[in-house]
């Protein structure tokens, strides 16, 4: 098993740190992504709230799919774009997800780095589309593109009937961020004439 690279291991440590020392101070309320009518919200929540997390299992999974995606991302495109790439999908997911609270006047704050998670589920399924995978829900081994469409449409079906307790819309809006960041580096439309030329 190669190394895991820095940048990941570095936010893997960070969401575990802070995680552990949210049992002593209330990080909720200072870093948690507020809807935009609370009086709680603040502009640095739209990145601070990716590093924290509800509870071990949602520490767990996040970290578990930050490793398995972020792992081979980041060996691939260098700690600069993976840095980058991280932020498209959180800065989305956070817009999505704020636009949706103020959609249904939810108080509810949001937590957790599942938006750019989702948005290195996409990009792996886009360059390695055939590339065998085993979730662990469901234990089926399937191809990383059947992987993404699977948990897409997941993400949509649960997001319209209004599953509570987990932001479906986030998610999917950090999948967006990643698909435009992408298109963005490859002179893609709506970023650029559909040359594919890559921006460096």
């Amino acid at each position: 098993m190669p190394p895991i690279p820095p940048v990941t291991k570095a936010l893997m440590l960070t969401c575990t740190a802070l995680f552990c020392l949210s049992y002593f101070l209330p990080l909720t309320l200072w870093f948690a992504l507020w809807p935009l009518g609370s009086p709680r919200f603040g502009v640095w929540q739209v990145f601070t709230y990716g590093f924290l997390h509800s509870d071990l299992m949602h520490l767990f999974f996040n970290m578990l799919g930050l490793w398995m995606f972020g792992s081979e991302l980041e060996r691939l495109w260098g700690q600069r774009r993976y840095i980058q790439f991280l932020l498209a999908g959180l800065l989305s997911a956070a817009a999505a997800q704020l636009l949706v609270t103020w959609l249904t006047q939810s108080p509810v704050p949001t937590v957790g780095a599942s938006g750019a998670l989702f948005a290195l589920l996409l990009a792996f399924g886009m360059l390695f589309p055939n590339r065998t995978i085993m979730p662990l829900f469901p234990p089926i081994p399937m191809k990383a593109k059947t992987f993404v469409l699977v948990f897409g449409g997941l993400e949509l079906l649960l997001g319209l009937a209004g599953a509570s307790g987990v932001a479906h819309f986030a998610h999917l809006g950090g999948m967006l961020g990643g698909w435009l960041m992408i298109r963005y580096w490859r002179g893609q439309p709506p970023f650029g004439g559909g040359g594919g030329v890559r921006r460096r």
